[in-house]
């Protein structure tokens, strides 16, 4: 049977599927793999184990056999960079987009290139740190000049992973054009910025993201993808009619295709920003921190109520229990005025858990207040564009109180939880199809399960 591998990395979870021709997965690992510490003592990849992983992997498929492994592609989280000397060793960590970023740096280069505004609006890139990938490059340029003059190439993490098996450094649009600082959005071309501050001939040419590299065992090669940008992959693939998708995971993240209007300063300070797509049309997204939140949410509900961490996987949406929370707050449902930034912080940081009956109550609270926050998200990428329907996938599409909620908050448009094996594993097959795979993409990829309002 003809296959093809991808190699889906996120922050925690490491996984390789291999995908038959039929995108069906016929075989597949996971790992979780422990974190090092940089130079500074801030966690990070261990991007040796990483590499090691990913390689004994790759011997354990060759010797299956009942699978012809036929391509190779990845999709990993964004915003890291690996950077090589000239002959493809790594010369740093592999910083971790969480760290804190020298505040003196920061403003002395938004001084030089005009200010926060007008570069926050011209790279789509939210004022974010370390999570703008180029500022990391410029930190290492000025903090560390003389390992900084040994870069050969500055490579996304995608890349690099395909830099280990193809000997090929290539940058790819969906990387670049993610909230890095280093792509002007207006001009369709990198920001001046690179070529001043003698950057860009350190950045390899850009590869196409449905184009492949061959070895010399013919297998092909893509050259990697953003996973964000690669989830859409199987949704705009299957349709045409205006739709957004909210993404969650850590990150969840609405992603609205059919907007293509260009950013404004403010919705770049409510975390908006746009993604470029492989086909280098551009997404414009808002993003909300609300699988770290439920994270955090669900110990601090676990602590109180003394029942395990994840007892939430236990409790169903309940109207009853909808409607008295609701009567409890006088709660309008949306939109509300707050004294806070409800993008940034969640309503029930602030509630006091002994008001609450039972665990099952507490957490009905914790969705409440995390889909009005999603309301006020999604929205943002909604406005002005007609949306009919919004596909949520990833770890919510599975909680019936988060989508029973949020249906509810759209009564004019569709809400679906889509199930699709690992959207952006997925999307990163479909990606190089034409490469390795002579069957038509069918069109029964996604099961959607329709949340009536």
């Amino acid at each position: 049977m003809n296959v093809v591998a991808i190699f889906d990395i996120g922050k925690t979870n490491k996984k390789v599927f291999l995908f038959n021709e039929n995108y069906k997965i016929v075989w597949e690992k996971s790992v979780n793999l422990n974190e090092t510490t940089d130079e500074d003592g801030f966690p990070c990849e261990d991007i040796e184990v990483l590499k090691n992983w990913i390689l004994d992997r790759l011997s354990e498929i060759k010797e299956l056999k009942d699978y012809v492994l036929k391509a190779i592609n990845f999709s990993t989280y964004g915003a890291s960079f690996v950077y090589i000397d000239e002959n493809g060793k790594v010369l740093t960590p592999l910083y971790n987009y969480l760290k804190d970023y020298p505040e003196e740096l920061k403003s002395n280069f938004y001084e030089k290139y005009k200010g926060e505004k007008k570069f926050a609006v011209k790279t789509a890139s939210p004022v974010l740190g370390s999570l703008n990938s180029g500022m990391q490059i410029y930190r290492l340029k000025e903090e560390k000049p003389e390992l900084f003059e040994k870069v050969k190439y500055c490579l996304h993490l995608p890349q690099f992973l395909s830099f280990l098996l193809t000997n090929e450094a290539y940058a790819d649009i969906t990387s670049i054009g993610c909230h890095t600082n280093m792509w002007n959005f207006k001009k369709m071309k990198y920001h001046k910025w690179l070529k001043e501050e003698n950057i860009s001939e350190k950045i390899p040419p850009i590869h196409f993201g449905k184009d492949v590299i061959m070895t010399r065992e013919n297998l092909a090669i893509g050259v990697g993808l953003h996973d964000s940008s690669s989830a859409i992959i199987p949704y705009t693939i299957n349709f045409t009619e205006p739709f957004v998708l909210l993404s969650t995971g850590t990150w969840s993240i609405s992603l609205n295709p059919f907007n293509n209007k260009p950013l404004t300063f403010d919705e770049s300070q409510n975390d908006c920003l746009c993604y470029m797509q492989y086909t280098e049309k551009p997404v414009k997204a808002a993003r909300l921190f609300a699988g770290n939140e439920h994270e955090v949410q669900t110990k601090r509900l676990a602590e109180h109520f003394n029942v395990p961490v994840d007892t939430y996987k236990e409790v169903y949406f309940d109207k009853k229990i909808v409607a008295n929370l609701r009567a409890l707050n006088f709660q309008i449902i949306y939109p509300k005025k707050y004294n806070f930034d409800i993008l940034k912080e969640c309503p029930f940081q602030k509630r006091d858990l002994s008001n609450f009956k039972d665990y099952e109550t507490a957490y009905h609270q914790l969705m409440l207040d995390l889909v009005e926050q999603q309301v006020f998200s999604t929205n943002l990428v909604i406005h002005n564009s007609p949306v009919k329907k919004i596909f949520v996938d990833g770890g919510f599409s599975k909680n019936s109180i988060y989508m029973n909620l949020l249906a509810e908050a759209f009564p004019d448009v569709e809400v679906y939880a889509a199930s699709m094996a690992q959207a952006s594993a997925l999307g990163a097959a479909l990606a190089i199809h034409q490469n390795w795979n002579p069957k038509p993409i069918q069109n029964d990829l996604i099961d959607l399960k329709f949340y009536k309002h």
